[in-house]
């Protein structure tokens, strides 16, 4: 879900007191990146991290993670960043990039979970193939997870949800835990800002899991491979 945001006052000071946990090279890391951050044992990559309360939640529950959190709205992104900083949270690194261009940041089986949460649902016909869950993204999605990797999918938006389904399947995803309804203790890990305020409404929370197993080790060739 796309919501446009007031400029944030103060945003580059507050965007440099973060400083520490915002990527301004991710490309340098490409391939490497549990190698330049020590200590954790796998790579997760959140697309579209709004405010940060999923990325802060999670992070605090799975010490041994290293997340990436994109956000293409910078004016969201530092409140995610400030949250983290509050937090003493050292294992998440923040880009200000657009999810098209993963390819050029993470390498062929590098990542072990992708976390899509209430992406915009471009309704429009003719903006489907900018929708998070389109095949062309589906594609750069299976080339940088590690072979059984997982996608989890989350949206309050059935005809989006009902549609993402449908592309998983033609592209060969093995899909479960699919609900059109999680209730109020539903699964899925920690809440996005948009999903505790769906759920204070009483909003159905769709969900799935989908993994592309491969039956090859190797990764697809990547046009970013050196």
């Amino acid at each position: 879900m796309t919501v446009r945001m007031r400029k944030k006052p103060n945003l580059i000071p507050r965007v440099e007191r973060c400083a520490a946990l915002l990527e301004r090279d991710a490309a340098a890391h490409r391939g490497r990146w549990l190698e330049d951050y020590p200590g954790y044992g796998a790579l997760h990559l959140e697309l579209g991290c709004g405010k940060g309360r999923f990325t802060a939640g999670m992070a605090e529950a799975n010490p041994g993670v290293l997340f990436v959190a994109v956000e293409r709205v910078l004016d969201a992104m530092v409140m995610a960043m400030e949250r983290a900083v509050d937090a003493n949270l050292a294992n998440i690194r923040f880009l200000d990039f657009d999810a098209a261009g993963c390819e050029s940041v993470f390498a062929p089986g590098e990542v072990e979970r992708i976390y899509i949460n209430f992406p915009d649902p471009w309704r429009k016909t003719k903006q489907f193939k900018r929708r998070l869950t389109a095949p062309s993204f589906l594609k750069i999605y299976e080339n940088i997870l590690k072979p059984g990797g997982e996608i989890w999918f989350k949206t309050d938006n059935r005809p989006l949800f009902d549609w993402s389904v449908e592309q998983f399947m033609a592209e060969g995803w093995t899909l479960s835990e699919v609900k059109n309804d999680l209730g109020p203790d539903g699964a899925g890990g920690c809440m996005t800002d948009y999903e505790a305020k769906f759920r204070e409404q009483g909003v159905p929370i769709n969900r799935l899991v989908a993994r592309k197993d491969r039956e090859a080790a190797s990764p697809q060739t990547s046009q970013f491979e050196r």
